[in-house]
């Protein structure tokens, strides 16, 4: 019986120790996961104001921006999507933040694209940062593009609690929506 409460025992210190293991290899502890996040936004962030100069004033006048370098969407019937970006303060990252989403109806296809989330007032910037698992609702403004690829942003949308600027879709899917997305904060 002796030897059968220790092998018991040291089976679910095993499997605890394997959990543990398994958690911070899914976490990416002491990756460069970070690194990686942040260098991918700063050359979102260069292509975007070089692009679209008029998001630059939207910069200016933000608190915060949540930048997504990379958005993936894919959908036949039921779709997601999932990308990891970096929250930016004073141009400084203070926290990174996954995007899952999930959707149903008539869709095929995939597509991918970047955005930018202008958080245009300190209680919108704390609302987000408090929320274990803030949700993209209809009460964002979107930024959208006009002729000639400029990008407008209209003095209803700038004087929104968030803006979001999404650019650089590339797939088959029309469109590309962030509504009903799910951010929540990760470690790299």
């Amino acid at each position: 019986m002796q030897i059968s409460n220790f092998s018991r025992r040291g089976f679910l210190i095993g499997v605890g120790v394997a959990g543990m293991a398994l958690a911070a290899c899914d976490n990416s502890i002491g990756s460069s996961g970070g690194a990686r996040i942040d260098a991918r936004a700063n050359s979102t962030l260069t292509y975007l104001y070089n692009r679209y100069p008029g998001t630059r004033e939207l910069a200016d006048k933000s608190t915060g921006q949540l930048v997504m370098p990379l958005v993936t969407e894919a959908g036949f019937g039921l779709g997601g999507a999932y990308g990891r970006g970096a929250l930016r303060i004073n141009d400084v990252t203070v926290d990174y933040y996954s995007l899952t989403q999930a959707s149903a109806g008539l869709q095929i296809g995939a597509q991918q694209f970047a955005h930018v989330l202008f958080f245009m007032t300190d209680e919108a910037l704390q609302d987000f940062r408090a929320d274990a698992g803030w949700v993209a609702s209809a009460d964002i403004k979107y930024a959208f593009q006009n002729e000639g690829d400029r990008l407008t942003a209209d003095t209803i949308t700038s004087s929104s609690p968030v803006v979001a600027v999404v650019f650089g879709q590339a797939g088959l899917i029309a469109g590309a929506s962030i509504e009903g997305a799910k951010y929540t904060r990760i470690i790299p």
